[in-house]
């Protein structure tokens, strides 16, 4: 093909709506497609209630103990998740969730999902009981040893 009439194929292009064109010859095949202009989204502006200052005064400030910063443990035995993942209680979108509180489960019994990788984990019971807490919610983000459930 021409150069002459490549360049002028490629200005068309360039100039009209079309996107795309592709011309096949004896010579040869050629095919122009018009770039698009990568779209930068729109800055993100936070802005922030004014703070008023603070009056100097005599303030008591209490200092929580370090046994009442940690979080309470429930009571029981805690199934731990085995990895870093995404919790489900269930196997599909609006199913019946595997267990629910009060739920007696055996050991072996699977009782929620880690989906990590896109791969879905089946997490089974590693005692036998009644489940007395759920510890995350559906949809969670969870890591690994992160306790999702309280069996007695």
């Amino acid at each position: 093909m021409d150069l002459r009439k490549l360049k002028t194929l490629i200005d068309l292009v360039s100039e009209s709506n079309v996107s795309e064109l592709e011309i096949t010859e004896a010579e040869g095949k050629v095919r122009i497609v018009k770039a698009t202009p990568a779209v930068m989204p729109a800055p993100i502006t936070y802005s922030m209630p004014p703070v008023a200052p603070a009056a100097p005064s005599a303030q008591v400030v209490e200092v929580a103990s370090p046994a009442a910063a940690a979080p309470a443990q429930p009571a029981g035995h805690t199934v731990k998740s085995p990895m870093v993942g995404t919790f489900y209680r269930a196997s599909a979108p609006g199913a019946k969730p595997f267990v629910e509180v009060g739920d007696t489960v055996k050991e072996g019994d699977t009782i929620c999902i880690v989906e990590a990788m896109k791969i879905l984990n089946e997490i089974e019971a590693d005692k036998s009981g009644t489940v007395t807490q759920i510890l995350v919610q559906n949809g969670q983000a969870v890591e690994y040893g992160q306790p999702l459930f309280a069996i007695e």
